[in-house]
């Protein structure tokens, strides 16, 4: 029984290392050249960017603490400001505020643990997850904390994956598991 709980354990690490190089580099290799590129990170800087100059509000969420970690750090240099959410997060109303009542403030950083339930983040309109998380149901309850009463815009939600890797295949799950659900669940079955 052991030995099955540490095969187990050891192909949950290896999945979610696979996981984390598809969000970048810096993640899974810890040596001090840490002048990795990312295409992910770059294709989401790009994007917050072209929303930010559209006028549009930013939920990020990622499960990956260290992944926000560098994505922060990335629109430090860029001059974007945000707003910050993870569960070492003091104070969740006060950065709740700043964003939902400073217009300055674009783009809110939030852990998918810490951030997936009993927020109210009317203020945005987009909603990026930067990485897939295996159950679907837990993505929609962070998208749902931009959809709630008071909203008034038509929320996007954009899911990026890097394409041929283990987030697709991710993602071929999460679609399974809803045609399940919905199996079950639906009106025609028994």
């Amino acid at each position: 029984f052991e030995v099955l709980t540490r095969k187990r354990f050891a192909i949950l690490q290896a999945l979610t290392r696979l996981r984390q190089i598809c969000c970048h580099p810096n993640l899974v290799d810890k040596t001090s050249n840490k002048n990795h590129d990312s295409a992910k990170l770059s294709a989401t800087l790009e994007l917050i960017e072209e929303l930010h100059a559209g006028g549009h509000k930013v939920l990020l969420f990622s499960q990956f603490v260290s992944m926000l970690k560098l994505v922060r750090e990335a629109l430090d240099e860029d001059k974007i400001r945000y707003e910050y959410l993870d569960g070492s997060t003091i104070d969740r109303s006060e950065c709740v505020d700043n964003f939902q009542n400073d217009p300055t403030i674009p783009v809110f950083l939030i852990s998918l643990k810490a951030g997936g339930s009993g927020l109210n983040l009317t203020a945005a309109d987009t909603v990026i997850h930067f990485d897939p998380w295996w159950n679907p149901a837990v993505e929609d309850q962070a998208s749902d904390r931009a959809h709630r009463i008071g909203q008034k815009k038509v929320v996007t939600i954009y899911r990026l994956v890097a394409a041929g890797t283990i987030e697709e295949k991710i993602l071929q799950l999460k679609q399974k598991k809803k045609e399940l659900v919905a199996s079950v669940l639906s009106e025609d079955s028994g």
